[in-house]
């Protein structure tokens, strides 16, 4: 065998591949585990840093970092206009968008590391890369690296996630791009 790592891909052999790792991902591989099922979870996602993750959209760019920076400006708000009512005086109530953007990183990297440890505790295999469905209960499952390997599987789950969608009634957000293809 060449020790060059994007040569002739090798087998392995899992009762569950689930491709992809957001939300609905990441929950049925690691179920799946706990039912004493072998399984590989794969999901390409990669900050713009350029570290792989799991959580897909939703919990790296999409509902979890928006929902943390909706509650900071909702507080913002709350201070600068409601509190008066409630007989609470404040001077000086400012934003610090680092910081915001801050916490938003924090929460989201606390949740993508508590997914790591999901299925190391569970025992999923989980795989950074991209997941490519084949014939005969078979994925192609090509690493970050470029590395290759063929998984094969008694069940295949996909479950590859969300791809933003351009509204007519807004102008251009440069969104119009998928984050994850198949």
């Amino acid at each position: 065998m060449s020790s060059d790592p994007k040569s002739a891909p090798t087998t392995d052999s899992f009762d569950v591949i689930v491709i992809g790792a957001g939300p609905a991902g990441y929950p049925a591989a690691i179920r799946a585990a706990q039912n004493k099922l072998s399984v590989a979870c794969i999901d390409e996602w990669k900050n713009h840093d350029g570290t792989a993750t799991f959580g897909g959209t939703c919990l790296n760019a999409g509902c979890i970092p928006s929902k943390a920076l909706l509650e900071s400006t909702e507080l913002y708000h709350r201070a600068h206009e409601e509190f008066a009512v409630h007989g609470i005086k404040l001077s000086g109530v400012g934003l610090d968008l680092a910081q915001m953007q801050k916490r938003k990183s924090g929460i989201v990297r606390a949740m993508t590391q508590g997914i790591v440890a999901l299925f190391k505790a569970a025992g999923v295999t989980g795989l950074h890369g991209h997941g490519r469905l084949l014939a005969g209960r078979k994925v192609e499952f090509t690493a970050h690296d470029g590395s290759r390997r063929i998984l094969s599987a008694r069940h295949v789950v996909l479950a590859s996630g969300s791809a933003p969608m351009p509204l007519s009634s807004t102008p251009s957000s440069g969104w119009e791009q998928p984050f994850v293809t198949l």
